[in-house]
Order: C-alpha cells, then sequence, then structure tokens
C-alpha cells in the first residue's frame, strides 16, 4: 500500500475472511459479530479446531471495530494479538463479539468472546491496534 493512501470501508467478504467462510452479522464502531461453522478443513491434526483460526477471528473483530471507528481519520494496524483457547471444538457454528475496552488517540484495545451454540465460552482474546494517521 502506498504511503498515505488509507481504506474507507474494509472488505469484509473477500480474501482470508472468505477463506475461513466468516459471516457478519453486526459490523460497527462499537460491536462486530462474527459466525462460521467449524469444518474439516479448519482443523488441526487431531480434528480439532485449529487455534490459529480463533486468532485470524479476533484479530479480523477487533481490526475491523477499530477500522470503523478511527473512519477516515486513518488505518488501524494489529500490534498485539493475545488469545485464550478455553474449550474443544469439532464441529458447528461459533460467534465472536468484539467490543472496545479502550479507544485512544494512537491505540485501541478490544476485546473478544468466542461462543458455541450452547452459549459456552470457547476462546477468547485481545488485541491492541496501533491508530496510522497521516501526518
Amino acid at each position: 500500500m502506498e504511503e498515505g493512501v488509507f481504506v474507507d470501508e474494509p472488505d469484509l467478504t473477500g480474501g482470508f475472511v472468505a477463506l475461513l467462510g466468516l459471516k457478519f452479522d453486526e459490523a460497527s464502531a462499537d460491536r462486530v459479530v462474527i459466525r462460521w461453522q467449524v469444518r474439516p478443513e479448519l482443523h488441526q491434526p487431531f480434528g480439532i479446531q485449529h487455534g490459529g483460526v480463533y486468532c485470524s477471528v479476533v484479530e479480523t473483530a477487533a481490526s475491523v471495530g477499530g477500522a470503523l471507528w478511527l473512519g477516515d481519520r486513518g488505518q488501524v494496524v494489529g500490534v498485539s494479538n493475545q488469545t485464550d483457547f478455553l474449550r474443544a471444538v469439532r464441529d458447528g457454528e461459533l460467534t465472536a463479539v468484539g467490543t472496545p475496552v479502550h479507544r485512544g488517540r494512537s491505540q485501541q484495545l478490544w476485546q473478544v468472546e468466542v461462543t458455541d451454540g450452547d452459549d459456552r465460552l470457547i476462546a477468547r482474546g485481545q488485541v491492541r491496534l496501533q491508530n496510522l494517521t497521516p501526518a
């Protein structure tokens, strides 16, 4: 990306989002809700959801919400992703809900909780975003 060029709206349909099969139920500056199906191609070798998928969804939810909040003032980039895996999942639908913890001039902190169809906490994470604004 060229220096000084900022993205107006995040692409919520293509690329890695499409590869993971993510569906956005809600995407705003205050809350992001993402659903996806656990399927064999997202499993690790022992037949459960790969932890990298959780990390990716956590970062996606935080980045989309953070970008929508920052708007045309700049763009955001993830600088830290801390994701905990709490339950093994082999199949079914999961839902991630991201909400802001802190939104400041230079950084944002978002938390994301992933639950299953029975509303059990499966994973949780937080992402620190750097706000990149033109000088």
